[in-house]
């Protein structure tokens, strides 16, 4: 694998300077203190990657304060109460996308958000104490523990939520390849999973720059997009 100097001039010959991708690249979602934030957004950022997969992005983001207020404003330990008749009313609400699926998987992820505060205090402080080296088993947990929190849904809900999160994305699979980490240009597979952390933890600890950051670099190396 290249080094991320040398990606990074990689990018700046297809976008004009190094300075110009790092610009790009730069992560407006980052937060510094995880535990700080409420889990009300937590489990708002988390429905709304949720409700978002396979619909458009910006549907969901138009009708979001519809969202906020069918759900009560996504406090968790609100949500994780919903009983049948609180389906039926949201189920009946056009102010949302009424998909049964995604509405009940929110107020699974609600009971799952209530169950980890009970252990960190809040959702953000286990956020907070899960290795940055391994976002891959972190991925694999929220999957296993979350409902539909599986493949880029995990990755988007991580990286708008603040943690410094890499997506992987088609460009970001293809320079990947490129640099022989990936066989294939896409990372489903737990294998390849944790050959994307491996590689972002390389460049993170040679660049000193944020994982959200390298992998957008990563993706800006391929070409304009």
């Amino acid at each position: 694998m290249r080094t991320f100097a040398e990606i990074l001039a990689l990018a700046a010959g297809h976008h004009g300077s190094e300075e110009a991708v790092l610009d790009l690249a730069a992560n407006a979602h980052g937060v510094s203190d995880l535990a700080a934030t409420p889990d009300d957004r937590y489990l708002s950022e988390m429905s709304k990657a949720v409700f978002s997969a396979g619909f458009s992005w910006k549907v969901i983001q138009n009708k979001w304060p519809g969202f906020e207020a069918a759900f009560d404003g996504f406090q968790p330990n609100r949500v994780a109460f919903y009983a049948d008749e609180d389906l039926d009313r949201l189920l009946s609400d056009k102010g949302i996308v009424r998909n049964g699926q995604k509405i009940t998987a929110t107020i699974a992820n609600a009971r799952f958000m209530v169950e980890t505060a009970k252990e960190y205090g809040s959702f953000g402080g286990f956020l907070a104490n899960w290795p940055a080296d391994d976002q891959a088993g972190l991925l694999a947990y929220l999957g296993k523990q979350g409902s539909r929190l599986g493949g880029a849904t995990a990755q988007y809900f991580l990286r708008f939520s603040g943690y410094d999160a890499w997506i992987a994305s088609r460009d970001v699979c293809a320079a990947l390849v490129r640099e022989g980490v990936l066989d294939k240009p896409t990372a489903t597979s737990k294998t390849a999973l944790k050959s994307v952390d491996a590689a972002l933890t390389d460049l993170h600890e040679q660049s000193g720059l944020p994982r959200a950051v390298i992998s957008r670099v990563l993706a800006l190396s391929v070409g304009p997009s």
